[in-house]
């Protein structure tokens, strides 16, 4: 990928910016800026060289409008939202520009043919701009018309946080540093069995949590109760076997509306498994403390109902650690913004399925795009 330091001359020049703003918004203000404040250094990049830089994101699936965005962006630099994508009157406002000038357009899902990959539709976006860049790892993973076809039509270059991310999990799969500790958690068994594959020969431990560990659970002969699995038959005895694996060795429940901690062997049928137990990270942490690398994707519990205990927990381990330390995974990453942890980390990336992805594969549709 080329970086936009390699840009000869952006000044005078339209650049039409490909963030991921898909941010939490409640009652018309942003939850959380962590996206926004990651995309900065590029936007700054590029507007103190004096280009005019049009945003282009999503937000959501389609139907909302990014007018609150725009207002948490201005927190950080003053943007004119425009209320709309393509077309005659957009492309007068960019015409108007100042060098230095950012607007905002409107929530590119607005329009069915940005997930559609629609060429029409990245024409006429092609049209509003002199260069691309891609900054928004976590939809790179998508095939969308502004993250695989606009590079085909302009000179295309990627922006500061996507060469970081690149650069930074690639750590865990190019030469990783032993001993390597992998975390994984959350649910989506489909999306995770590659990563779990991959790494339980890469990693000298992996240790299965969240929503994931009660399938390995129920594959050992262990009641589960009502807790969420995957009934897909994943050839998970075999992984069982694996010496390298680690899981947890008691839950917390619910059991009517009570939370108990219990051994993983005295499940009943109508509990449900909403966290790892306290042996469970008594049991990691000497795992954490000798390791050189630990690389974590997913939440250990089922945080929005309370399961959120010992991803907290583990959390304060890492991050106390004397381990080069990259977390990812959506949901853990807004309990590390939550617990303005941060900078504890090496690395925190802001994709979702995008790392998931990349982990597994070492690439996504939109770097590939670019090169």
């Amino acid at each position: 990928m080329r970086s936009i330091k390699s840009i000869k001359t952006i000044k005078g020049k339209t650049v039409l910016l490909r963030v991921d703003f898909n941010v939490p918004v409640k009652n018309g203000k942003v939850e959380d800026s962590f996206r926004i404040v990651k995309a900065l250094p590029t936007l700054r990049f590029l507007q103190k060289k004096g280009a005019k830089v049009i945003i282009i994101t999503h937000l959501g699936k389609g139907g909302e409008s990014l007018a609150s965005v725009a207002r948490g962006l201005n927190k950080f630099i003053k943007v004119k939202f425009v209320p709309g994508i393509v077309g005659p009157k957009v492309l007068k406002i960019v015409s108007a520009m100042k060098n230095g000038e950012v607007i905002l357009l409107q929530n590119l899902r607005n329009n069915k043919r940005e997930k559609e990959s629609n060429k029409v539709f990245a024409l006429n976006l092609a049209k509003l701009a002199d260069i691309y860049v891609n900054d928004a790892f976590p939809v790179s993973h998508r095939r969308d018309a502004s993250i695989i076809l606009l590079p085909k039509l302009l000179p295309s270059y990627a922006g500061f946080q996507l060469s970081k991310e690149v650069k930074n999990l690639s750590r865990a799969f190019k030469k990783p540093t032993h001993p390597f500790f992998f975390i994984l958690g959350g649910a989506k068994f489909s999306t995770k069995m590659p990563l779990i594959q991959k790494y339980l020969k890469l990693a000298d431990r992996v240790f299965i949590g969240g929503a994931l560990a009660n399938d390995f659970l129920k594959a050992k002969g262990y009641e589960v109760g009502k807790s969420l699995v995957d009934n897909t038959d994943y050839d998970i005895k075999k992984i069982l076997k694996n010496k390298k694996l680690i899981l947890p060795v008691d839950v917390i429940v619910k059991s009517k509306n009570k939370l108990i901690n219990k051994k993983v062997s005295e499940i009943k049928k109508d509990e449900n498994i909403l966290d790892i137990g306290k042996q469970s990270i008594k049991n990691l942490a000497p795992l954490i403390k000798k390791s050189k690398l630990i690389l974590w994707n997913g939440p250990l519990g089922k945080y929005e109902a309370g399961g959120a205990g010992a991803t907290k927990k583990i959390l304060k381990l890492v991050a106390q650690s004397k381990a080069e330390s990259i977390i990812g995974g959506g949901d853990t990453v807004s309990l590390v913004s939550e617990m303005q942890m941060e900078k504890k980390f090496s690395f925190v990336s802001t994709g979702g399925g995008a790392t998931l992805e990349f982990l597994a594969n070492g690439t996504l549709p939109g770097i590939k795009a670019l090169g």
